[in-house]
C-alpha cells in the first residue's frame, strides 16, 4: 500500500526541469530524483544538463561559471561541454577519456526545459508534451511559477485528478458549494498517454474568481476537463458560460476560459517541483486581467500545499496503513494504473543481475 502514495520513480520519461527564464543568469542547480543537477546555457544558447559535481575532486559544479567553451569548475577550473565532456583542463593539453561527467538529455521547447532522467537512448522527442498556449501569447497572455512541495510526486497528480476537494479546500477562490461539486457530472478513462477526467457543474452560482474574472451576474455551466500524461504532466481547461448558450455542445464560446499547465517533478522521494503555467482565455488585451489571475490562483495552489503536506506527515508516519476508497477516486485510480502500467513496463525491460 505505501507505494499507492509515495510512488517510485519512473525514469525513462521527460520530466519538466525548469522554466526557460529560470536560467537567465546562465545556470540553475537543481535536485531530481535524488540527483543533485546542474542546468547550464552555454556561450552559443544551448542547455545543457550535467551532474553537480565534477569528476576532478568532487566539488559541485554549481559554483563555478559558464566560459566560452562551456561550464568551468569553481574548484580547479576544467571546462566542460554541455554533453558532460571535458574540453579544457588548465595546465595540461591533454584530456583523460575518463574526464567527464555524466550528463541527461535535455531539450527547450515552449518556454520549458524538460530532462530525461533514463536510458539517453530511449529519449524520444516526439514524446515531450506539446502546450501550444505559449506559442501564442496575443491570444493566450499567461503567467508561471514553480512551486517546492514536500510530498510524493504521485500525490500531486491525485490531486489535480480529483477535484471534490475543492468544495472544502478552496471555499474562497474556485471552490463553491461543495454539494455541486460531489454531485458533479464526470467521465474518465484512461487514454494511451494516461487518463482523463471531464466534470460539468450545470446552472450553478459562479465561485468568486470567475466573477472577479468575467463579472458572471447569473448562473453558469461550468466545466473542468483535465488531462494526465505520464508521468508528472496534467493539461487543463477549465470554463463557464451564461445557462442557456449551450456550453456541453460547444464551449468555444466567449467567456471564462483558462488553460492550466502542471509539471510535476519529484526531487526526493517526498518532494516534488511543481511548475504551472496560467493562460487567460478572456480580456487578453487587458495586462491587468492575466495578472489578476496568477493572483487569484496561486493562493489557490498555498491551500493545496497546506492540506497536502499534512497529509504527506501522516502517510510518511504509518505508510503501510490502508486507505480506504471512494466513488470519487475513479479518475485517479485510472492515471494511476496508467502510471503502473508504464513503471511495470519500464521494469521489465531493466536488465536482471545474470544479464
Amino acid at each position: 500500500m505505501s507505494d499507492r502514495i509515495n510512488a517510485p520513480f519512473l525514469r525513462n520519461a521527460w520530466y519538466q526541469a525548469a522554466w526557460s527564464d529560470e536560467l537567465k543568469d546562465g545556470m540553475l542547480a537543481r535536485t531530481i530524483m535524488n540527483e543533485p543537477l546542474l542546468f547550464f546555457r552555454d556561450a552559443h544558447g544551448k542547455i545543457g544538463c550535467v551532474e553537480d559535481r565534477c569528476c576532478h575532486r568532487g566539488a559541485p559544479l554549481s559554483h563555478g561559471k559558464v566560459v566560452e567553451n562551456g561550464l568551468q569548475c569553481g574548484y580547479h577550473g576544467l571546462v566542460f561541454d554541455v554533453n558532460g565532456k571535458c574540453v579544457e583542463i588548465p595546465g595540461q593539453d591533454s584530456i583523460p577519456p575518463m574526464a567527464k561527467v555524466k550528463a541527461h538529455p535535455v531539450v527547450e521547447r515552449q518556454e520549458f526545459v524538460w530532462v530525461w532522467m533514463g536510458d539517453p537512448a530511449l529519449a524520444d522527442e516526439a514524446k515531450i508534451v506539446d502546450w501550444p498556449y505559449h506559442d501564442n501569447p496575443k491570444k493566450y497572455p499567461h503567467r508561471k511559477a514553480m512551486m517546492p512541495i514536500k510530498v510524493n510526486y504521485m500525490m500531486m497528480v491525485d490531486n489535480l485528478m480529483d477535484l471534490t476537494h475543492l468544495g472544502y479546500v478552496h471555499t474562497k477562490t474556485i471552490g463553491g458549494n461543495p454539494k455541486i461539486h460531489v454531485e458533479a457530472k464526470m467521465q474518465a478513462e484512461r487514454t494511451e498517454t494516461g487518463a482523463r477526467l471531464i466534470r460539468w457543474l450545470l446552472d450553478v452560482a459562479p465561485p468568486p474568481t470567475y466573477v472577479r474574472a468575467v463579472g458572471f451576474t447569473g448562473k453558469i455551466d461550468r466545466w473542468m476537463d483535465f488531462e494526465y500524461v505520464i508521468p508528472g504532466s496534467v493539461k487543463q481547461w477549465t470554463g463557464a458560460l451564461n445557462v442557456g448558450m449551450g456550453a456541453v455542445e460547444n464551449r468555444e464560446q466567449e467567456g471564462f476560459h483558462l488553460h492550466l499547465f502542471h509539471g510535476i517533478t519529484p526531487e526526493t522521494e517526498t518532494t516534488t517541483h511543481y511548475f504551472w503555467s496560467a493562460a487567460n482565455g478572456y480580456r487578453q488585451d487587458d495586462p491587468q486581467a492575466t495578472d489578476a489571475l496568477y493572483n487569484e490562483i496561486h493562493p489557490t495552489f498555498l491551500e493545496d500545499v497546506v492540506i497536502m503536506e499534512a497529509q504527506q506527515q501522516r502517510l510518511s508516519a504509518d505508510p503501510e496503513r490502508p486507505l480506504v476508497p471512494i466513488k470519487a477516486d475513479y479518475a485517479l485510480t485510472h492515471a494511476r494504473r496508467a502510471f503502473q502500467k508504464a513503471l511495470d513496463e519500464e521494469r521489465a525491460r531493466m536488465p536482471t543481475a545474470a544479464e
